[in-house]
């Protein structure tokens, strides 16, 4: 009895001991290198959620690949809402630094995107909240960049860098 007593204590010692080095590990996965988001709205129809409400795309966001802001035209991003500092927002990037683009309803019929900004906009103009609304955003409130579609099984796919040619800068200063 006291050798199974001293075998349950061996085994609770090391399943703590693996617990409290698997927790900061996966935290720090989850944070610095990848996760999966729940992709909810309308505003990035057709390419996420393409059946509307039946279904939500979960899509993998890698955080890793835009740690040092590294991001192209096309891209479909996750960022932190510059209206609400809580909620999180996925788009597509439009402009870069130094691009020209022409606005849809924004107050200015043209911007040129500031240093340290990009232009993102929804896919599907008209239900979306985003830079035609707030203007373009600070590449700090950037959060990770969507490159797979994992669920639902029959959308698998990787997400590749697309942008409409309708939006296209109109002009990139010259560096």
């Amino acid at each position: 009895m006291a050798q199974a007593q001293g075998l349950g204590k061996k085994y609770i010692k090391a399943f703590f001991k693996g617990f409290f080095v698997a927790v900061p590990v996966t935290v720090t996965f989850l944070d610095r290198v990848a996760c999966v988001a729940r992709v909810e709205g309308a505003s990035m129809q057709p390419s996420l959620n393409p059946g509307g409400r039946q279904a939500s795309d979960v899509v993998l966001l890698n955080h890793w690949s835009i740690r040092n802001y590294d991001v192209q035209r096309g891209d479909i991003v996750s960022l932190v809402s510059p209206r609400n500092p809580e909620q999180k927002i996925i788009k597509r990037v439009i402009a870069l630094e130094g691009d020209i683009i022409k606005t849809i309803g924004y107050k200015k019929k043209y911007v040129k995107v500031p240093h340290g900004h990009i232009w993102v906009e929804g896919d599907h103009h008209g239900h979306s909240f985003d830079s035609n609304a707030f203007g373009p955003v600070s590449l700090g409130l950037l959060h990770a960049r969507a490159t797979h579609i994992l669920w639902p099984p029959q959308r698998w796919q990787k997400l590749q860098p697309m942008l409409p040619p309708e939006r296209k800068p109109l002009h990139r200063e010259q560096e």
